[in-house]
């Protein structure tokens, strides 16, 4: 994907807008975040989307039987006949994570497959949720809290049903800590968001030819209800390194003075920083 000039405001107010219903839709947050990579994603795009993730639905069996009869329900027909999955090369594409694309090729990361997963079988009528394993996204069918506990499955693979073993060891792999019971509580949507954006700043950020995608990655966080202040320093930085020296150093002052309420240290080191960026408007 080329660069080209950011979105029209009327996008990013319309994410903003979304962020802050009081029951978010994270499939429209999905594509509205995803204009921001593909210019030829219009409303329409947006549209049919949403209906091919209503016909995807429309293919479920009805009440197929209980957590575990939704889940392989929905892996039989997302990952068996429609071959949603994800391999190691995925990581290296900003279209795995973007939902348009994924829902076209059928391809992604563990979180956008996840929100394919969700918002089918949630259509359906299933009880189904997300849930934000340290370093790899799954999905849980039933109730969090029941006796029994959810189904979780691994949409990355296909749909595969998760023991408590299997789980244990994906947790274990990506951070070499065992599973607590805290990280299986259901993901917010606006959660999933951030964690979506923080995997296209990550691509982004060992791509310096595409800044202008961690530029729009961290504004698009910000727009969010809740957010990591530091995101504000690392608009700053951005700006300053794509030669918007002016405003980058006007950022690095104002989060100065909000860093300086805790860390004066730190503070007057940002605040060097802007003192720098603007030296170069000379």
């Amino acid at each position: 994907m080329e660069n080209r000039p950011p979105v029209t405001d009327d996008s990013r107010r319309a994410f903003a807008e979304a962020a802050r219903e009081d029951r978010p839709d994270l499939a429209l947050l999905c594509l509205l975040l995803a204009t921001e990579a593909d210019p030829g994603l219009d409303g329409h795009g947006m549209d049919e989307a949403q209906i091919e993730l209503d016909r995807l639905a429309g293919l479920l069996p009805f009440r197929p039987g209980g957590p575990a009869g939704w889940a392989r329900a929905t892996a039989d027909l997302l990952g068996e006949r429609h071959g949603f999955h994800g391999t190691p090369g995925d990581y290296r594409r900003l279209e795995s994570s973007l939902l348009h694309e994924v829902l076209r090729r059928r391809r992604g990361l563990p979180i956008l497959l996840s929100v394919v997963w969700m918002e089918v079988a949630r259509r359906a009528g299933a009880p189904v949720y997300g849930v934000a394993l340290p370093g790899h996204f799954v999905v849980g069918f039933g109730d969090p809290r029941g006796t029994d506990g959810p189904v979780l499955v691994d949409p990355f693979d296909g749909g595969r049903p998760l023991s408590s073993a299997d789980t244990e060891l994906l947790v274990l792999g990506a951070t070499g800590r065992p599973l607590t019971p805290s990280m299986l509580t259901p993901a917010d949507p606006l959660d999933i968001v951030l964690r979506i954006l923080n995997n296209i700043r990550a691509w982004a950020s060992s791509r310096p030819e595409r800044s202008d995608v961690q530029l729009w990655a961290v504004e698009l966080s910000l727009l969010l209800p809740a957010h990591p202040a530091r995101l504000r320093f690392e608009r700053a930085q951005l700006l300053v390194d794509r030669g918007d020296f002016a405003h980058g150093a006007a950022e690095m002052e104002e989060y100065a003075r909000v860093v300086s309420q805790v860390d004066p240290n730190a503070a007057e080191i940002i605040r060097d920083q802007a003192r720098a960026a603007r030296s170069r408007l000379n």
